[in-house]
């Protein structure tokens, strides 16, 4: 074969190429696009880490803690303050869920903005803290 017989087909083949690329553009630009296709998606709203203060104060479910309602009338009525509720499990979530509820319904008008973290551990208990999450709150 000759260098000039292989570059023909070649040739030909990048005409028919352009050719069906050009017939197709020609019949994409003519068809109607949906209105669906004019909207553009909503960007995604970023995800930001909740901020997290240095307690100050914790208290931890056990014997000889005060009630909860009584530790919290202790530690001052600063609205910056807000409480992180911390249940652990160590078997079905639905109990953790239940004891954080009516941790929060302990805590009162507080717990309009408290965090709740329910999470399985190897052992159960319940920890509430206060920290200056003052960002957060004015959300």
């Amino acid at each position: 074969m000759t260098p000039r017989a292989s570059a023909s087909w070649q040739t030909i083949l990048a005409d028919l190429s352009l050719i069906l690329f050009m017939v197709t553009a020609s019949a994409l630009s003519d068809a109607p696009v949906p209105p669906a296709a004019h909207a553009r998606p909503a960007p995604p709203q970023p995800v930001h880490a909740s901020p997290r203060a240095e307690p100050v104060g914790v208290w931890t479910d056990g014997p000889g803690a005060p009630p909860l309602a009584e530790w919290l009338a202790q530690q001052g009525s600063d609205p910056r303050l807000r409480a992180t509720v911390l249940v652990h499990h160590t078997g079905d979530p639905v109990t953790g869920l239940d004891r954080a509820r009516d941790l929060i319904a302990a805590i009162g008008p507080r717990g309009a903005a408290t965090r709740v973290v329910v999470e399985q551990g190897n052992s159960s208990g319940v920890t509430v803290t206060l920290g200056y999450d003052a960002q957060a709150v004015a959300r």
